[in-house]
């Protein structure tokens, strides 16, 4: 994978999540498995070819019964402009629609990062709409957009 450093302006600073020490970080990751065991969510990382970690993937809120999960990603910004979100969020959504048999999956993201709203529509997430004042990112409220791509028949 070539690596590509752009420039995402303001929202490069923004990030809803940030840990606070390694005991924190490890903390998640004991989550990350309890979570697989449970089977309530899937959480991966994005990795180069050199097996440099460039971003994460996740899929959250796994409803079984109706095929239904939440899908999340984020990239570092030097990893960012290359496709590699596009890749990670097509990649796992092809695993779980076609392997595991889910149904229906949504994502959403802040209405000021067109980043991600282009990775959203690049992998077939039709926008359904818009979420009021729905997160708070470390510069406040944010208006979120609803993401959802159902499997074909």
């Amino acid at each position: 994978m070539q690596e590509k450093s752009v420039d995402h302006g303001p929202w490069s600073a923004i990030c809803r999540r940030r840990p606070s020490s390694e005991a924190h970080v490890l903390e998640w990751f004991r989550a990350y498995r309890r979570d697989w065991a449970a089977e309530r969510a899937g959480h991966w990382a994005v990795v180069r070819d050199d097996g440099a970690v460039v971003g994460r993937m996740a899929m959250r809120g796994w409803d079984l019964d109706d095929g239904v999960a939440d899908v999340a990603y984020w990239v570092l910004p030097p990893a960012r402009g290359a496709g590699v979100a596009t890749c990670a969020v097509e990649s796992l959504t092809v695993w779980a629609m076609e392997e595991i048999g889910f149904h229906r999956l949504h994502l959403d993201h802040s209405t000021l990062n067109s980043a991600s709203c282009r990775v959203a529509t690049k992998t077939g997430y039709l926008l359904e709409g818009t979420k009021r004042s729905a997160a708070v990112h470390d510069d406040g409220r944010h208006d979120m957009h609803l993401h959802a791509r159902v499997r074909e028949a």
